[in-house]
């Protein structure tokens, strides 16, 4: 499942908690500069994927006419495009794969910083950061779902796509991930 950017800094504080909560991780510097060297990370990933994404409609556009000619399945195409501009930029596309490499790029910054000081091995901490990136992706839906039903009894009226409507969801989405200790 992919990362949104909105998500981004749940999901740093999930690996921050997770690491803490570890009992394998003596932190120097609490859970804060942990979040920000995550949040940091996803965000750049999301960054190189973004660009990929813009290269290959770029080149979608400069094509788009012969695309038509030829009756071109013009999703099926832009696929075939980002996959080979990622490998290129040595980008990995597949989920799994590329949450382990910002897995190991988060464990490798914090250590580096000395945030975090481990007795076991990288692994079993790169497992935590990746379980944590998966469990939060899992479950964000659910979280969503739920925040929507408890919008519904909120007693007013919620236009969705207002500036109330999206303050009392981030506010209720808070409070949802506080109660399920991710935040």
């Amino acid at each position: 499942m992919r990362i949104q950017l909105a998500h981004v800094p749940y999901i740093a504080q999930k690996i921050a908690i997770d690491i803490l909560n570890s009992g394998m991780v003596t932190l120097s510097s609490g859970v804060e500069p942990i979040a920000k060297v995550a949040a940091e990370i996803i965000k750049t990933d999301l960054q190189k994927e973004k660009a990929i994404d813009e290269r290959a409609n770029e080149l979608m556009d400069e094509r788009i006419d012969e695309f038509d000619e030829m009756n071109v399945n013009k999703k099926d195409m832009f696929w075939l495009i980002k996959r080979k501009l990622a490998a290129q930029e040595n980008f990995e596309l597949i989920f799994e794969d590329r949450y382990s490499n910002i897995s190991h790029e988060i464990l490798e910054t914090i250590w580096k910083k000395n945030l975090v000081d481990y007795q076991v091995s990288e692994n079993r901490i790169k497992t935590i950061i990746y379980n944590s990136i998966e469990g939060y992706l899992k479950i964000y839906k659910k979280i969503e779902e739920d925040v929507y039903e408890l919008m519904q009894g909120h007693g007013k009226k919620l236009i969705p796509g207002t500036e109330e409507y999206e303050l009392v969801f981030a506010q209720t989405y808070e409070k949802e991930l506080k109660k399920r200790g991710m935040l």
